[in-house]
């Protein structure tokens, strides 16, 4: 594990951000961000049990002033150590029903998340990643997570498509501002069910191995991310099951 570096995961809970934050902590002390304790506490001690390092800070990131809090709580923990990578993996909160059918309540509860949220968790990573170019072994990465609906609306999908299509905008002008000076910034489309406790259910009857996309690929896939070489940066990735039609 490295003593100079550490890693943030935005929106910890089970699935992608828990199996995310076990694979960089292998790597490195890694600090969960999450609304309440519930969804980061236990992969905490278990990262802090196997021998790792793992702190977890209770976090809206669609408010300013939270994210705020959490990032001057994690320079006081964790002093002297510089940002390796930051991953983006906040929840979408959207409710699936027909436009006429919505509020604007419904609207923001998707664009808060996905894209108010991304600029709060930036603004406040991206400095830390460039004082982490000079000495970090792989360029200091900024991975957000994003799905079907970044690339193409769908009907009765509307609110997080508007979410979820700004978040991969935000990033790939953040690629384009920042990929110069030495950060990484690479956006990938989930296309598919993630094999999580809440999707048990989906599918269960199809009989299809490896139907639903498995959080540990998914972050596997996140690390080789971060470990690419600069003369080669992969600023978006697509990954589906491959029964997945697309």
């Amino acid at each position: 594990m490295s003593s100079k570096f550490y890693a943030v995961v935005a929106g910890a809970g089970p699935g992608t951000g828990r199996a995310v934050a076990l694979r960089f902590a292998k790597a490195y002390p890694v600090v969960l961000l999450a609304r309440t304790p519930d969804s980061y506490q236990s992969t905490v001690a278990e990262i802090n049990q196997s021998g790792g390092r793992a702190i977890g800070i209770s976090t809206d990131t669609s408010d300013v002033k939270s994210v705020a809090s959490a990032f001057e709580a994690i320079t006081k923990e964790l002093s002297g150590l510089k940002l390796a990578a930051a991953i983006y993996n906040v929840g979408s909160g959207y409710k699936r029903k027909p436009f006429l059918e919505l509020d604007v309540e419904d609207f923001d509860a998707s664009v808060n998340p996905n894209a108010r949220g991304l600029f709060n968790f930036a603004q406040k990573a991206i400095p830390l990643l460039l004082e982490a170019v000079p000495e970090s072994e792989h360029p200091p990465t900024l991975l957000i997570t994003g799905a079907t609906a970044s690339a193409r609306g769908s009907a009765l999908f509307s609110t997080i498509a508007a979410g979820m299509s700004a978040r991969r905008a935000i990033g790939q002008s953040l690629a384009r501002e920042f990929g110069p000076k030495g950060v990484h910034v690479a956006h990938a489309i989930i296309d598919g069910v993630i094999d999580i406790p809440r999707t048990a259910a989906f599918f269960a009857d199809d009989g299809v191995e490896d139907r639903k996309l498995s959080a540990n690929a998914i972050a596997d896939s996140y690390w080789h991310l971060h470990t690419q070489h600069r003369s080669a940066f992969t600023q978006e990735i697509d990954m589906r099951p491959y029964v997945e039609k697309f």
